[in-house]
């Protein structure tokens, strides 16, 4: 039969020398029972100096055994606390669907936000302006025809940095002006802007800082 080696034999739980928090947990329970009326202010001082006195946990077991507190002193450290998890992002909300063309007559007519642009787009301002921001739109078609035709009125398009803006029309007695660009993706969209403005005007152009989110390839099919 084996026999424990000399000097290897486990300390007992009761044995362990006390810690700085063993004695603070016992302290803590102590005060609670006195402000609860369970300790006289004999008892409660008597207690705290043993509680601060004491060097091993058997020392801090008697201090708390007949109070409702008492919990067991053990080794064991609580586990840790896990980070909340992240919050999820708010779902962003469905993109609208409007109609390919846009018309404004002695007024105004302007289409922000998300919305679903297709394939052509068709504006006509006459002595009125019309607004298309596809900052924030869906493309559900890799390339945007924008057909423009002002006249006595403008016509405005402002894309995402991040596409492609080509084209061109014919200002007469007007202007139409396409600041183009190309955009590093190649499978980025393409936006092409053509048309006509007489007496009137049209301008299409990037807006630094807005990129576009939702072109999706899988949208795209590429």
């Amino acid at each position: 039969m084996g026999t424990t080696p000399v000097g290897t034999a486990p300390v007992a739980e009761a044995e362990l020398r006390a810690s700085d928090a063993d004695r603070e947990r016992i302290a803590d329970l102590l005060r609670d029972a006195y402000a609860e009326g369970r300790l006289t202010m004999e008892e409660h001082s008597e207690r705290i100096e043993a509680a601060y006195g004491a060097k091993t946990l058997g020392d801090l077991v008697p201090l708390t055994r007949d109070l409702p507190t008492h919990r067991p002193i053990s080794m064991e450290k609580p586990p840790l606390r896990q980070p909340d998890p992240a919050p999820a992002p708010a779902p962003r909300p469905p993109a609208r669907q409007e109609a390919p063309t846009m018309v404004a007559v002695f007024g105004g007519a302007e289409r922000k936000g998300r919305w679903r642009v297709g394939p052509r787009l068709r504006a006509v301002a006459v002595f009125g302006g019309v607004e298309i921001d596809l900052t924030d739109a869906v493309f559900e078609s890799p390339e945007v025809v924008i057909e423009v035709t002002a006249i006595f009125g403008g016509v405005e398009i402002r894309v995402p940095e991040n596409v492609s803006l080509h084209g061109g029309g014919v200002g007469i007695f007007g202007g139409f002006s396409v600041r183009e660009q190309t955009a590093a993706d190649p499978y980025a969209p393409v936006v092409r802007v053509k048309g006509a403005a007489v007496f009137g005007g049209c301008e299409a152009r990037p807006r630094r800082g807005k990129k576009l989110r939702e072109w999706a390839r899988k949208q795209l099919d590429l």
